[in-house]
Formats: structure tokens, C-alpha cells, sequence
């Protein structure tokens, strides 16, 4: 099965790292980037539409239909942020997005990039956790054809990224020590774009992904 995906963040790290892995691979056809400004990529099988108002889907939302995989890959630092804006910008922004792609795309798998440490029972001492947790919980429950929550944690840039953050440039050379030292927090960003699509066209055995069962999805 030929992939047409929509897919956000395509202007942070995540997003674009997995905008890479999608244009680079044959069994994705089209990709439809949804974010609020340009990705700065140019390919054959990307189209891009710029909205700024991920809250209001409406001016857009009849060219959100036909596609059979969404990689939601936008998100928000909870760094300096109270609960309530956080909430707005990370569980009511997904979950409109998801609600309004599923009446209009049946068959699509939803890929939502959530993060080691996200609490589903909603209990954590950590404000991000509790909200990522219940964002998980609701999507799996909306009614997808197959949703998969990811998890990763550190992951090291793809080369040709453009949308480094600052911090990255700092640490990413811990990449091969924590490999050793800690292998179940470590995966390339490859290896998270690749696992979107293979579990899109191939399912996986579990909804929620830590690191250890994305990097066993493409063997890296």
C-alpha cells in the first residue's frame, strides 16, 4: 500500500527529520505538510498548505481528505509554560487535528510523537506527562483504522536537517556515549520517520512505542 501522509511540524526537528524519511522512500507517494509557515523543502511528492490557526481547521479542511497516514509530529516545549496554555497547545490542538481528519479519511493511521516518560494513568508529578498522557489515551480511543503513540527521547539529527534547535548543537555529540550507556533513550530520527511508515503500511503489535520497539521496527 502507497502512503499519502499528512504531516506537521515539518519546521521543527521531528517533523522535518521525518519529512527526510518520507521523501526518501518509494512507498510514500505524496506528502501534505501542514504547518504555519514553509518547510524550505522543495520535492516532486510535497505539497504544502500554510495555516497559522491549528485551533480553526475550518479554511482548510476540505483539502485534508484522500490520505491514508498522518505523522503528527508538532508539539511544544512545557518549559516556563503553566498547565492551561500548554493543555491548549498541545492536547486541544492534537486532538482537533485528529477530529477533524477522521470523518474525512476512514482508512488513515494516526502517528502521534509524544515522549519517553508520558504517563497514561495521568498521575505523574510532571505537568507534560499528565497532558501528553491524556492526548495518548483520547486519540487511541477516537475511532482510527490504527493509531500508534511514539515515544521517543534523545534523537540524533539526520544530516541536511536545517531545523536544529540551539540545544541540539550543543549536545548532539552525546550521541554515541548515551547509545552505550543508555541504548533504550537513543534512536536516530531516521529510525523514528522510518517506523511511522512501516507501522502506517504494516501495523505493530503494541499502540504506545517506547524507544526500544521503534528501533526494533526498522532494526536500528
Amino acid at each position: 500500500m502507497k502512503l499519502r501522509v499528512i504531516l506537521t511540524g515539518t519546521t521543527g526537528m521531528v517533523g522535518e527529520g521525518v519529512l527526510l524519511e518520507c521523501l526518501n522512500d518509494p512507498e510514500v507517494e505524496q506528502v501534505l505538510s501542514v504547518s504555519r509557515k514553509p518547510s524550505g523543502h522543495t520535492h516532486p511528492k510535497l505539497r504544502e498548505i500554510t495555516h497559522t490557526d491549528f485551533h480553526d481547521l475550518t479554511p482548510i479542511q476540505d483539502q485534508l481528505k484522500g490520505y491514508n497516514a498522518c505523522f503528527f509530529c508538532l508539539g511544544v516545549s512545557s518549559v516556563g509554560m503553566k498547565e492551561p496554555e500548554y493543555r491548549r497547545l498541545t492536547y486541544d490542538l492534537t486532538m482537533r487535528f485528529a477530529e477533524t481528519l477522521l470523518p474525512r479519511n476512514p482508512d488513515l493511521t494516526f502517528c502521534f510523537v509524544s515522549g519517553a516518560g508520558t504517563d497514561s494513568t495521568l498521575k505523574s508529578s510532571q505537568m507534560w506527562a499528565r497532558v501528553k498522557g491524556e492526548t495518548e489515551n483520547n486519540l487511541l480511543k477516537l475511532g482510527f483504522k490504527q493509531a500508534y503513540m511514539f515515544r521517543p527521547a534523545f534523537m540524533r539529527a539526520t544530516p541536511g536537517q536545517q531545523n536544529i534547535k540551539g540545544y541540539y548543537n550543543l549536545i548532539g555529540w552525546l550521541y554515541p556515549v548515551l547509545r552505550t550507556v543508555a541504548p533504550n533513550y537513543v534512536s536516530t530520527l531516521a529510525a523514528v520517520g522510518q517506523a511511522m511508515i512501516r507501522v502506517a503500511q504494516h501495523g505493530a503489535p503494541k499502540s504506545v512505542l517506547e524507544v526500544p520497539d521503534i528501533k526494533a521496527l526498522v532494526k536500528k
